[in-house]
């Protein structure tokens, strides 16, 4: 049993932690019922079904959320912060609950006017890396379906970008012409990837052409799948790093995500001759929710809870 429960909740998946008193995680669980499997009503049940034997008995249980369960689709929608926005002040929307033994509460997101760009959960990943690094001022980059990169200084996000690499990814693997060229289990040949990376760098109005250039050297020259799904994901992330330029070039960056991306986008980038160095996204999930949770489940902080649904 446990007063407290961090959540990360996310479009395809979530992940949770119990807590003890001093915020040390004693219980971890995951579930594949994210944000985008579920309608509004379905979350507190998708919730309870792998938590409900860790709530008190004696009282309400804190719960802290955060990621897409605040979208407009969610469990309940919790309003943006604009930029810039200051990470040792969060902000949560309290969720109205059937079951009386849950306090929920979501952190809101970041949003920036212009150019116009919205992010959740990766908000919670930087303030967790915050926690460790307060001083940090640099390019933070968060690799996934939607890549974030990120102008941090003074414990305040000032800008984003986001960039749809990861989906595009997907769609062209999958969906695309290219996706019986590409189709292979192994892993990835890294002097490929570079390549790839340099060229679309180099030439990052080629894509399109060197797309299809993978479809007809499979045809053709007998390009074997693995070398295929190499270059595409070097071509989409030397597009990515060729349109993002100016805030990597010559800066301090850190990584933030999944290892095995996060890695691929240390690669790419030491392909480029910038250092970059890789911490685990969830992580400084955990690490993020643990330190805003005296904050938002103080007495005090009812002023900046809304039961409400906000655009």
């Amino acid at each position: 049993m446990t007063t407290r429960i961090a959540v990360d909740w996310g479009t395809s998946a979530l992940r949770l932690w119990a807590l003890d008193a001093a915020g040390t995680p004693m219980v971890e669980r995951r579930s594949d019922k994210g944000m985008g499997r579920l309608s509004s009503e379905a979350f507190e049940p998708a919730f309870l079904e792998i938590a409900e034997d860790l709530l008190a008995e004696d009282g309400p249980t804190q719960v802290l959320i955060c990621g897409m369960a605040g979208a407009r689709d969610g469990w309940c929608e919790a309003p943006y912060r604009a930029t810039p926005a200051r990470l040792t002040a969060p902000e949560a929307t309290r969720v109205p609950t059937q079951d009386a033994r849950l306090d929920v509460r979501i952190l809101g997101g970041v949003s920036q006017a212009e150019p116009a760009d919205v992010m959740r959960g990766e908000e919670t990943q930087i303030a967790g890396f915050l926690v460790n690094d307060p001083a940090f001022d640099g390019t933070l980059c968060l690799p996934g379906t939607h890549t974030k990169w990120v102008q941090v200084s003074d414990g305040t996000i000032q800008d984003f970008c986001t960039v749809m690499t990861g989906e595009l990814f997907a769609l062209l693997s999958r969906q695309s012409v290219l996706r019986r060229s590409v189709e292979s289990d192994a892993p990835l040949s890294m002097p490929s990837f570079s390549a790839a990376v340099r060229e679309a760098v180099e030439q990052p109005e080629r894509l399109t052409a060197a797309l299809f250039s993978l479809r007809a050297e499979g045809l053709v020259a007998g390009l074997r799948p693995e070398m295929a799904k190499s270059r595409l994901s070097g071509l989409l992330i030397g597009q990515e790093l060729a349109a993002t330029r100016a805030r990597w070039l010559g800066r301090s960056v850190t990584i933030i995500g999944d290892d095995s991306l996060a890695e691929l986008y240390r690669s790419a980038l030491e392909t480029l001759g910038t250092v970059a160095h890789c911490q685990s996204g969830s992580a400084l999930s955990l690490l993020g929710l643990g330190a805003a949770f005296d904050t938002v489940f103080s007495p005090d902080f009812s002023r900046n809870l809304s039961s409400e649904t906000q655009i």
